[in-house]
């Protein structure tokens, strides 16, 4: 079973998701795999800042994903054998990933790497695209959304940035642009998707209003 989550930034796909995997593995006795698209490309961002790579080369940074070692064990990512998933969430990877996912060969790359990840699996996997291009015909599709206020406050209470809330909001407006925006693999709202709304909702709730319709 392959169960899609898409949503923009804070909206609470990551922690929804990976409670969902985690209860639905409990269950029903078989294992539900976690995968969240947007770290593999934190993961290739990473690896180009290490390498110093220009941030506005797509062609170096389309060999470069071309040619890096990504895997995915249980919830964390592994560049060329290393775990790297704590270096993923800062604000210098935000600022670049979002540009970066833009590059359509890249999506290409990532998109293939979550499809042979879900072979044979069963998983909840989280992104942008993951119910209109990656699997749009998954048994189960949702999209979560939230108002830019509530997200901006998650994230500056997540305590990972070491900006202000004004200046997360801004940069979560930005980013929601540049998704929709996107040349291919843009965030939009597919048709048969079930929208759910979380600003008003905790956790349990959006795990109890989704899992209604997986049970």
């Amino acid at each position: 079973m392959v169960i899609a989550i898409d949503g923009p930034a804070g909206s609470g796909k990551s922690t929804i998701a990976k409670l969902l995997a985690q209860k639905l593995t409990e269950k029903k006795g078989g294992e539900f795999t976690y995968i969240n698209s947007g770290n593999l490309y934190r993961a290739i961002t990473l690896g180009c800042l290490r390498e110093k790579i220009d941030i506005s080369d797509s062609e170096k940074i389309i060999e470069y994903a071309k040619n890096v070692k990504i895997e995915y064990h249980k919830t964390d990512v592994f560049l060329d054998g290393k775990n790297v998933t704590d270096l993923l969430h800062n604000d210098e990877i935000d600022r670049f990933s979002a540009p970066l996912s833009a590059i359509v060969p890249v999506r290409h790359i990532v998109n293939d790497l979550v499809r042979s990840l879900s072979l044979g699996q069963n998983i909840v996997v989280e992104g942008r695209d993951m119910t209109t291009v990656v699997f749009p015909n998954a048994e189960r599709r949702y999209y979560l959304d939230a108002s830019a206020d509530c997200r901006a406050k998650r994230r500056h209470d997540q305590g990972v940035s070491n900006l202000s809330l004004e200046e997360i909001k801004k940069a979560i407006i930005e980013r929601d642009e540049i998704d929709k925006n996107k040349t291919e693999g843009s965030l939009k709202i597919s048709h048969g998707v079930q929208y759910l709304d979380t600003s008003d909702l905790t956790i349990i709730q959006v795990y109890e209003k989704l899992i209604e319709g997986i049970d």
